[in-house]
C-alpha cells in the first residue's frame, strides 16, 4: 500500500481540483454551492492558501498513488480550529488515515481541542463519538451538521 502524501496548494494548478470540487457524489456531502470553473477554483485555492498562513492552520492537497485524492486542513472559523477532510469518492477509505495524520498536526500546532463538522448526509461515526468531549448538532451556512468536539491528545 503506497502512502498518502500531502502537498501545499501553491504547487497545484486550479484545474487539477475541478473534478474533485464538481463531483456530484462528493457534493452530496458538502454545503450546496455552484459548480466551480477555473476562475472560481483559483479564488477558492487563494482563500485556502491565505488560511494556511494563519497561526495554527495547515491546508494541504492529498495525493495517493500520484493522484489527487482530495484536500484537508486545520482551519480557523468562528473562533475555533476545525478539521476539514474532503476526499474524492474513490478515496473515501482514506478518511481515517487522513484524520489520524491531522490529529498529529493539531498536536504539532499546539491545539488543545479541535472540531470536526459532518453534514447531516453523513453517518454518525462511532470512533469519533467515543473520543469526543461532546457531540452536538450545529447549523452552519443554512445546513445541519453533526459536530464533534475533540481533545487533542498529548
Amino acid at each position: 500500500m503506497s502512502k498518502v502524501e500531502y502537498c501545499d496548494f501553491s504547487a497545484i494548478a486550479p484545474a487539477e481540483f475541478l473534478p474533485l470540487l464538481n463531483s456530484d457524489k462528493n457534493r452530496e456531502h458538502l454545503i450546496a454551492h455552484e459548480k466551480f470553473d477555473a476562475s472560481k477554483a483559483a479564488a477558492w485555492m487563494a482563500n485556502k492558501l491565505e488560511m494556511n498562513g494563519y497561526t495554527g492552520c495547515r491546508i494541504r492537497a492529498i495525493y495517493k498513488n500520484k493522484t489527487l485524492a482530495g484536500w484537508c486542513g486545520i482551519q480557523f472559523d468562528d473562533g475555533k480550529y476545525e478539521l476539514a477532510i474532503v476526499l474524492d469518492s474513490g478515496f473515501w477509505g482514506l478518511g481515517r488515515t487522513v484524520f489520524n495524520d491531522m490529529m498529529r498536526w493539531a498536536r504539532e500546532l499546539n491545539h488543545d481541542e479541535i472540531y470536526i463538522h459532518f453534514l447531516h448526509t453523513r453517518p454518525e461515526y462511532q470512533f469519533l463519538k467515543k473520543m469526543a468531549k461532546t457531540v452536538y448538532q450545529t447549523e452552519l451556512m443554512g445546513s445541519c451538521f453533526t459536530t464533534y468536539q475533540l481533545a487533542v491528545p498529548d
